[in-house]
């Protein structure tokens, strides 16, 4: 972890191999898209689009795109640390060369995201699909990494719900987007701070330190510094680098960074079923069933539940009783196990737990 963050400004593969290896936890890049735009694009009212015609978008052709691809993947994977994960954001011009470069140096693809925007702009010359969204990568280090994944922070944002890997969001505009002294963009390609605080809030930890190597206008480092972590930002251009050393700088760190931290369910005490019957919250005897109500089982006074069906007797943990009855490997009895209520609806016995840890965190303040 960095003490401090920084923006670097200079060549990314550069600066990326000056890092000491393995110091970063998580990488969100957002690279140059190579979008090849063939001349100006125009409305129906023959206005101008404000697009993206800036040197640093423009390859040779794709030889040289996948060169410098490949060449600052590698550069963040030595940065990246053994259990760090990499976000990268494109297009269609861009996103599968990138992907398969990705898998090539041995990243593991945990997700790919679409980024379904709500205000993408129309095809003016109503000649292909309006290009409505962007698609992320989410990946780690190797098959075997011990990735940080904030599941339940993102069934929170998501009313409970799992999070889904399709985002609605909107693109980054109005007060939000950056303009210039003359009321230009002050960057063309500016991502909205909802998607880099989800991206954040997904797979890092308080504390923990991002590389950016295409920082812009430092939406990642806004972002991170919102949210109580550390950040490396790596731009070429002088002018981007000056307009987010000033929009962070006015951003004020979290006083409390309790507020940031979320447990997911490793880090969630261990209720054992044992308890929620000790503590009369099912009682011995209770018949329990699976939601479809194929299944049945009583609770015994130690936690253990006793079934009979086609395949014989069986006893033991919510967990063994839960797969024996489906003739599966696994399960997890918590979420399969329901009880009736007194109107004849199911109600999980994973509710009980959560009721108990409530009540153990409570105590803990």
């Amino acid at each position: 972890m960095l003490a401090e963050d920084r923006i670097l400004v200079g060549d990314c593969i550069a600066a990326m191999q000056s890092l000491e290896p393995g110091s970063i936890d998580c990488v969100f890049a957002d690279p140059p898209y190579n979008l090849q735009l063939g001349g100006d694009l125009h409305r129906p009212n023959n206005s101008r689009v404000d697009g993206v015609d800036e040197d640093w978008d423009r390859f040779e052709n794709i030889g040289a795109y996948d060169k410098f691809t490949r060449e600052w993947l590698s550069a963040a994977a030595n940065a990246l640390k053994a259990d760090g994960t990499l976000w990268t954001i494109g297009s269609y011009h861009n996103i599968f060369r990138v992907g398969a470069i990705l898998q090539d140096l041995g990243f593991w693809i945990l997700n790919d995201v679409i980024w379904r925007k709500t205000n993408p702009m129309p095809n003016f010359r109503g000649t292909r699909f309006t290009n409505a969204h962007e698609t992320l990568i989410w990946a780690a280090k190797s098959p075997n990494a011990r990735y940080t994944f904030n599941y339940e922070a993102m069934k929170n944002l998501n009313e409970d719900l799992q999070m889904r890997s399709d985002w609605l969001l909107p693109v980054c505009s109005g007060g939000e987007r950056l303009k210039t002294d003359a009321g230009s963009k002050a960057h063309p390609t500016q991502k909205p701070e909802s998607l880099l605080y989800r991206v954040i809030l997904a797979s890092t930890r308080p504390g923990e330190t991002i590389l950016d190597p295409f920082f812009g206008t430092g939406t990642t480092g806004a972002v991170a510094r919102r949210t109580g972590r550390r950040f490396v930002g790596i731009e070429r251009d002088d002018d981007y680098a000056a307009v987010a050393r000033a929009r962070i700088e006015a951003i004020t760190e979290p006083a409390d960074l309790t507020l940031y931290q979320t447990s997911g369910r490793r880090q969630a005490q261990r209720i054992p079923f044992g308890t929620v019957v000790e503590r009369g919250l099912i009682r011995p005897g209770t018949v329990v069933t699976d939601q479809r109500r194929r299944y049945t089982a009583r609770v015994k006074a130690d936690g253990t539940l006793i079934s009979v069906s086609e395949y014989g007797h069986h006893k033991g943990s919510i967990h063994q009783v839960g797969a024996a009855l489906q003739q599966a490997p696994s399960c997890n009895g918590w979420t399969f196990w329901h009880v009736e209520d007194e109107d004849g609806s199911l109600l999980s016995i994973d509710i009980y737990r959560q009721r108990v840890r409530s009540e153990l965190d409570g105590a803990a303040l």
